[in-house]
């Protein structure tokens, strides 16, 4: 008969004790590997300075089970900061901010300087391309061309439901996403570029909208940059079976914009049947939605 495993180890951490923890680590026993875990975890965020350095550690096992504890507390913080946001900020939020924010939680590693530095570089690319001052057909057949030609954008209609076409680090890392993820890339590049772009949260669809005082057009980045009328919006809804609601062609602001985002990530990890990421999103959507 075999007995569960009892490991006795002390509260306080000094170094000895430190190395006697990490050598259990990396014991082959998922017994013991388990109970050595959630003793490290019980000492609080503190044991992140220590366990760094074990990341680089030449034994494999190790490397990787310190740095998923690591993570663990990694994605503890920015949880606990994206929470924050979405509890303090208005309407009109950094939505780039938090979209990063929102990468975080899942992906609490990753460079956001490097990421909007490459945003930069598309932006200095496109400005020796476009005259703003062109006609709306000419600017987006430009932007078109180099974001889906040139970068390699597009939508991820073969895995639509993958959580990872929500988040913008492998939405960028991929150059695939969902509609809101690739309209959020196309947006944050038209902002660059300082010009007139919006996000239109039509039902089941999410697109963009180029207004001046002289031409309107909606575009729908998740198929190419496809350039849409007012009359063709309509035609969706109808076909769709949709009411004509004036909100539907109406701009959406950075926080309904963020919490769309919430909303589909929430309902994937629903239908993958992940209910502590499921939870997790509930938690943001209820914050950004008071």
């Amino acid at each position: 008969m075999s007995f569960p495993v009892a490991i006795a180890l002390p509260d306080v951490l000094n170094e000895g004790r430190k190395k006697s923890l990490i050598s259990l680590l990396s014991d082959e026993d998922l017994a013991v590997y388990q109970t050595v875990r959630e003793k490290i975890i019980s000492y609080g965020t503190d044991v992140v300075g220590w366990l760094k350095p074990y990341a680089l550690n030449n034994d494999p096992l190790i490397r990787r089970r310190t740095q998923e504890i690591v993570d663990l507390f990694l994605r503890r913080n920015a949880d606990d900061d994206f929470l924050s946001f979405c509890l303090t900020e208005s309407a009109d939020l950094d939505l780039e901010r938090g979209v990063w924010m929102l990468s975080q939680t899942r992906y609490p590693n990753i460079n956001i300087n490097a990421y909007e530095a490459v945003l930069d570089g598309y932006a200095a690319d496109l400005r020796e391309k476009i005259d703003p001052k062109s006609e709306a057909a000419t600017i987006f057949g430009t932007l078109n061309e180099y974001f889906f030609g040139k970068v390699g954008f597009k939508g991820n209609e073969q895995n639509y439901y993958d959580p990872e076409n929500s988040y913008l680090n492998r939405v960028m890392d991929r150059k695939m996403g969902n509609p809101i993820s690739m309209c959020l890339v196309y947006l944050l590049l038209a902002r660059r570029l300082q010009l007139p772009v919006t996000g239109i949260g039509l039902p089941g669809h999410f697109i963009c909208r180029y207004q001046t005082p002289t031409e309107e057009y909606y575009i729908d980045v998740f198929n190419q940059g496809k350039l849409w009328t007012k009359a063709n919006c309509i035609q969706y809804l109808i076909f769709r079976n949709y009411n004509l609601q004036d909100e539907y062609l109406a701009p959406v602001n950075s926080r309904r914009m963020l919490n769309r985002v919430c909303g589909n990530l929430h309902q994937i990890y629903q239908q993958l049947e992940n209910p502590g990421e499921s939870t997790r999103l509930q938690r943001y959507i209820f914050a950004l939605s008071k």
